[in-house]
């Protein structure tokens, strides 16, 4: 019997948001099984590509589990059935219309980079986590 593949989460590995995103998941995991792929790498921007996100301004971020993408909101929830703590409230938005949701995800996607940041360059892991994660390849 196989085993299925591990989560892959498909995020911009420059934003400060998203890689908050990526620490906090790593605290609050449940199974610590997630793949992280950032979509500067050659893996990234082949997963985003496949989905039908731009890997140079890309507008969501993908939760991929069993063999489905998941983006936006759809993603967000999908992540978060994955985690302990405080972020599992989320989960409450599955009350929403899926077009509400969306929307709410748009305008923090399209605003992060002036909201909260943007790095020069991917965030290396510690070396405990590293191995789960694709990055690009050094300068």
């Amino acid at each position: 019997m196989t085993s299925p593949a591990a989560p892959i989460w498909l995020y911009d590995g420059v934003c400060v948001l998203c890689s908050g995103g990526v620490r906090y998941t790593l605290r609050q995991e449940r199974d610590h099984d997630i793949r992280f792929v950032a979509i500067q790498s050659n893996e990234g921007r082949a997963l985003a590509q496949a989905h039908g996100i731009d890997p140079d301004e890309p507008d969501s971020f993908l939760f991929i589990e069993n063999d489905r993408a998941l983006a936006k909101s759809d993603g967000v929830l999908a992540l978060t059935r994955h985690l302990n703590g405080p972020a599992r409230l989320l989960l409450l938005g599955r009350a929403l219309p899926k077009a509400w949701r969306d929307w709410l995800y748009d305008r923090v996607a399209r605003n992060r980079y002036r909201l909260f940041g943007q790095k020069a360059s991917c965030e290396m892991p510690d070396p405990a986590t590293r191995h789960r994660f694709t990055l690009p390849d050094g300068p």
